[in-house]
């Protein structure tokens, strides 16, 4: 029986959790740190925190984490890894992903997605719905591309950067590490570390 324990109970985690019944996981139960005040993730049962979870990791085949923002998430990812507990991708059987693309640990790969050739995708990632990741792009660790964003092939995407919802980005175009890249917005120029773009073309 495989039984998945979600980190963060959210209203990613629901689709997180709405993923891993779809792609064959048999239970699915939550933590979360706002328990025992919150006790139900939709229809799913919320049955302890981040240190409940650490003491029954063993009781599971293996944890994903349902947390949205790229820091907490890249934090929460380093100590389960600490922990040798298993992180699956847990990725949508309508997702179409090449057999030479690469996915990361403990990522999140939601209906609709299409990841291509030679595209390397880091751990804890989110690509959401309907996004594209196109050949030979670079994705870093703990990355949120969101829903109906492009990746044009080639491009390089740094540690925690949160790419909008509806943003496109050039070819072999690099957006650097904690960046922020708005909604809608069309980056033609490479993007430094930290910093946040928007608009047409992305300022």
């Amino acid at each position: 029986m495989k039984r998945l324990a979600i980190l963060g109970a959210s209203g990613h985690g629901k689709v997180v959790a709405d993923i891993a019944e779809l792609a064959g996981w048999d239970e699915v139960v939550f933590f979360d740190d706002a328990w025992p005040k919150v006790k139900n993730n939709s229809a799913w049962p919320v049955i302890g925190n981040t240190a409940d979870l650490l003491a029954s990791a063993d009781a599971f085949t293996g944890v994903a984490i349902a947390i949205g923002n790229n820091l907490v998430r890249l934090e929460k990812l380093k100590l389960l890894r600490e922990q040798g507990i298993v992180l699956p991708s847990i990725i949508h059987p309508q997702a179409v992903i090449s057999r030479y693309a690469t996915i990361g640990e403990g990522s999140v790969v939601c209906a609709g997605v299409v990841v291509n050739a030679d595209a390397q995708i880091g751990a804890g990632a989110i690509l959401n719905t309907g996004c594209s990741v196109d050949h030979d792009c670079f994705l870093a660790d703990a990355v949120h591309i969101s829903p109906g964003a492009r990746l044009a092939g080639g491009s390089r995407i740094g540690t925690c950067t949160w790419v909008g919802i509806g943003a496109v980005v050039r070819q072999l175009i690099s957006v650097g590490a904690y960046a922020v890249v708005g909604a809608g917005a069309v980056v033609v120029k490479d993007v430094p570390d930290h910093a946040t773009v928007v608009g047409v073309p992305a300022r």
